[in-house]
This record gives structure tokens, sequence and C-alpha cells, in this order.
């Protein structure tokens, strides 16, 4: 009998969430043989996926080791006289994965979202009648991307980064004239602004000459052309450490860190005490009724995105020379509704 395929393109993910749901409604024990033939891994992948599962869920898993093979399985309450079955879902967590959901549908791909759509229907049969069905969350949806076109470049870097592969992409930046092939190992995916970044280490390319880059390559996920697994392997850096790589400062562009402090009135005073813009930032009331803002930031087109996006509530104090850059925009900005003024080109 032919074995079956592995499948190394399914995320991870996906992976957790169908080894969940076959042992949590099977009841029955499973060897290790079995469930990576079901899960298209290997054994080690599995092991891992039940450690998680142990982890995050208050679920009685169970293993033994019978004729030389390991079999796992979750305890049913049910087995067990005087022991209430065991819901999958408490009605509280079965409404925010609701939430979850609805919220970052549209960053899901289709065969991802229809596996979460299942393992919620499934949840579901376990609750008393009259559960929410998730039709109070919704989410708009102008301006973002449809990511269902992307899914097979997002499973083949979720598959580098499972297996500790390098990849060769072929990618186009934004507003390049064509696409470049280089080799990338991928160490991170994540969501900014309704956006999906991979936030990877550049790898050597066959034949050409390696240069470490400043920075490390972050690049959009829709802007992959394709994504192909080499026969190379990388080892995780060590000590890397994403929220102490990407979340020091506001922005996603990582850059040398520099202090913003700005003046805000209005309604863009009270937008900015709503959220957190950097670790370490302060927030202080003006005797005007304003908010003087200081935190950390790491992309200086971010900054000013954000500042016009104040309009005349803000004033940026520091730094002097990002303040000087604005100004200028302000000034080339104000040229386009000027019909006397000659329109020139956006300040660098």
């Amino acid at each position: 009998m032919m074995q079956k395929k592995q499948t190394p393109d399914r995320s991870y993910g996906e992976k957790l969430v169908r080894l969940f749901a076959r042992l949590i409604f099977t009841g029955q024990k499973h060897s290790l043989t079995e469930l990576a033939q079901f899960l298209g891994c290997s054994k080690q992948t599995v092991l891992r996926l039940v450690d998680d599962i142990t982890l995050a869920y208050d679920v009685p898993m169970c293993d033994e080791m019978r004729a030389g093979r390991k079999w796992v399985w979750i305890e049913r309450g049910d087995r067990h006289a005087g022991r209430e079955p065991a819901a999958l879902l408490s009605e509280a967590e079965h409404r925010t994965l609701q939430m979850c959901r609805a919220f970052t549908e549209h960053l899901l791909g289709r065969d991802t979202f229809d596996e979460i759509e299942r393992a919620i229907e499934k949840s579901g049969h376990h609750l008393p009648a009259g559960v929410e069905d998730g039709a109070v969350f919704g989410v708009v949806r102008s301006g973002v991307i449809d990511y269902s076109r992307h899914e097979d470049v997002l499973r083949k870097l979720l598959a580098g980064m499972e297996s500790r592969r390098v990849c060769q992409v072929t990618y186009r930046s934004l507003g390049a004239p064509a696409a470049k092939v280089f080799h990338i190992k991928p160490l991170q995916i994540f969501a900014h602004h309704e956006t999906v970044y991979v936030h990877a280490r550049r790898a050597r390319t066959p034949g050409q000459v390696y240069k470490a880059p400043k920075y490390d390559p972050l690049l959009a996920l829709q802007r992959f052309e394709n994504v192909e697994l080499t026969d190379v392997a990388f080892h995780r850096p060590n000590g890397y450490d994403f929220e102490k790589v990407m979340n020091q400062g506001f922005g996603v562009w990582t850059q040398k860190r520099f202090r913003v402090v700005v003046e805000l009135q209005g309604w863009a005073a009270a937008f900015a005490r709503e959220r957190t813009w950097s670790p370490e930032q302060e927030v202080r009331d003006l005797p005007d009724g304003g908010t003087l803002l200081s935190f950390w930031a790491t992309s200086e087109p971010e900054v000013m995105s954000l500042l016009l996006g104040f309009g005349a509530c803000a004033r940026l104090r520091e730094p002097q020379a990002l303040a000087d850059r604005l100004q200028r925009e302000i000034t080339l900005m104000g040229r386009h509704y000027d019909p006397q003024a000659p329109v020139a080109g956006a300040a660098g």
C-alpha cells in the first residue's frame, strides 16, 4: 500500500486544529504514526502539537507505550462514573473564538478559515441552545487586501519556518519596475494595519557574493510572486525575540530608534490617549487642554503619515529634522490645491 504523501505546506495552526478536533471528537487512542499520516507531518511535529494542546487547553491528555509504539488520546469524561462530559469550549470561549474568526477572516486563506469554521461548528454542539452564532461580530473591509489569492505563498513560507529551510522568493517591492529573486530565512509572520508581513533574514544566493544587509528584510505577503523551498537548512538565530525586534518603537519599518515629541489638540489628543504608541511612552496634559505625547519610533515615514492624519491638531516638536521634512511635505501638498503654484515632486 502506498504511503500517504506528507503535506508540509499545511500551517502549524491548521495541524493543531485538526489534531485537537480528531482527539476530542473520537475519544479514541491514536498512534503517533497514524496521526503523522493523517496530518501529513513527522511524528516529532505531532509530539510538539500534543505538548501545545496540553499547555493551552484544560483537557486530560493521556499517552502510553504499547507494542513499541506511542499512543495518545484525550480522556473523555463520560468514560468515568461520576464525571461530567468535558465540553470542547465554554460558552465564553466559544464566543471569543467567533469574535477572533470575524476580526481575522479577511487575513486568512480559504482553507484555514474553513478549518476554523468547522471547529466552531463542532464546538457549538456542546453548548446550550440559544448561544449566539457569531452574527454579532463583523469587520469593515474597505481598503483590505484579498489574501485568498496568496494562500499558496503563505503555506510555503510556513513550511519553510517549520522545517527550517531557506526559501527562494520572487518578490516585487512597492513601485519597483520588476520582481527580484533572492533567498531568505523566514522567521515570523505577523499582521500590522490590515497587512500581513514576513520578517526574515537574508540568506546566501548560490553563485552570488553574500553581503549582509543593514536591516532584516520585512516583506509584505501580497508582493510575493513565488516561493520555493530549497534543500538548504538554517538555524533559527539564537536569542531571536520578535517582541524585542519589532515592538520597541512606533512603526513597522525598523530603523534606528528615535524619540518623538508631539503636541496634540482636540480629537487628536483624545485619540492619542486611548492608545499605546511605544514602550516607555509619556503622556502629559497641557494647561490649554491639549496633550504632550512622547514616544519611541523606528520609521520616519510612518511618523509623518500619522501626523499628517492628525492635520492641524498636531504639532511636531522633536526631532527637528523630521519637523523640517514635515513642513516641506505640507508645503508641497498645499501646491496641489493652489492653481497658481507650480507642482513639484514630493519631499525626500
